[in-house]
């Protein structure tokens, strides 16, 4: 079993402090979520590649009651804030775990993958934390339970065959007749057709 691991947030942003996935496991509201990226990003972005890859928390983040554990990725910062208690080689193997599902999802991951497969991350992400504590490390398992989603989806359409479905639907509604002439009193309206079918 693992023992539970209190993440606060889980921050990935690109080299230029533009976030990519945020998920905070504490509220915070989201003028304040939005200082706390900033104020992550300005601490990891400004530190040498040469230096550990842990440092105290920000100030709004809760200062030295946590630990901001990161990894910088070609493009992309991941960011985990943690209890001050918790490994740090632990979380950098968390982070290394995360990032190695990701690009056998994905296929050699990048950027782009994490913007125009936001849904597809926030599920792996789940597979890996939830509610702030780490569900599973076993990559092997992760990307099982990813396939096993792609599966269901294929096998329901897929969200992107759902526009499809619902015009085809709309298309076999039995609706009645639309009248095309409208008589009130002395004046008479013509309907013009609106069936685009």
């Amino acid at each position: 079993t693992i023992s539970p691991v209190m993440i606060k947030a889980i921050l990935i942003f690109n080299n230029h402090g533009k976030p990519r996935l945020i998920r905070f496991y504490q509220y915070f509201a989201e003028d304040m979520q939005q200082q706390i990226i900033r104020e992550t990003f300005h601490l990891v972005s400004k530190r040498d590649d040469n230096v550990c890859n842990f440092l105290e928390g920000g100030s709004l983040i809760g200062g030295s009651d946590y630990k901001l554990i990161y990894r910088h990725y070609a493009t992309l910062y991941f960011v985990f804030c943690v209890d001050s208690s918790e490994s740090e080689l632990g979380i950098l193997d968390l982070i290394q775990v995360f990032v190695e599902t990701l690009d056998k999802c994905f296929e050699n991951v990048c950027e782009l993958d994490l913007i125009f497969h936001m849904d597809k991350v926030h599920y792996i992400l789940q597979e890996v934390v939830m509610g702030g504590m780490v569900l599973e490390t076993n990559m092997n398992e992760i990307v099982a339970q990813v396939e096993v989603q792609n599966r269901l989806e294929k096998s329901e359409g897929g969200l992107s065959a759902a526009p499809a479905r619902a015009v085809s639907a709309v298309k076999n509604m039995n609706l009645p007749e639309i009248p095309r002439n409208i008589n009130i009193g002395d004046i008479n309206i013509k309907v013009p057709s609106l069936s685009p079918f």
